[in-house]
């Protein structure tokens, strides 16, 4: 059990903690977005990207895009939830360079596996968050003390996802 949560910790916490960097889903393959022109959006929206708005019509349509669908999940959020997102926000921001690219990296590899696979990533990611903060803590600190070689070994030796 133990070595099924330290690696679904490892792959779900780079994933947790970039979601608010991911980009978008992508568009189904068919066509590339239209511009969006700035009065389409709501005025909501407008107090958002007010330091677009000089800049909206130069902006590619996929990037006018990404932002009008950013700025409606940030206005659909409650204030716990944006207060959340600030919140890891703040800490992409001052991570270094390569640590973010890891993140990413790691996101990348998250998305890579199969949608069952993903969701016992996700599943696991949520018995670790209900544990109590020392048994947290205590897996953390497990985590970190094995070499490369032992984190390896934890990740293939993971069980693999219960079929329902």
């Amino acid at each position: 059990m133990i070595r099924a949560v330290l690696f679904s910790v490892c792959l779900i916490a780079a994933a947790a903690n970039s979601t608010f960097a991911q980009a978008p889903p992508a568009a189904a393959p068919a066509e590339a977005p239209a511009p969006r022109e700035w009065q389409s959006l709501s005025p909501e929206q407008h107090h958002l990207l007010h330091s677009y708005q000089d800049k909206w019509n130069g902006l590619p349509p996929e990037r006018q895009q990404s932002l009008a669908n950013g700025s409606q999940r940030w206005l659909s959020m409650t204030p716990e939830q944006r207060s959340s997102a600030q919140q890891r926000f703040s800490q992409w921001r001052s991570m270094p360079p390569e640590q973010r690219q890891e993140l990413r990296h790691r996101w990348q590899q998250f998305k890579s596996l199969p949608p069952e696979q993903q969701q016992h990533v996700r599943q696991s990611f949520q018995r670790f968050r209900q544990m109590p903060p020392e048994k947290r803590s205590e897996l953390r600190k497990q985590w970190r003390q094995m070499s490369p070689e032992q984190r390896r070994s934890v990740m293939r030796s993971a069980p693999p996802p219960r079929s329902r």
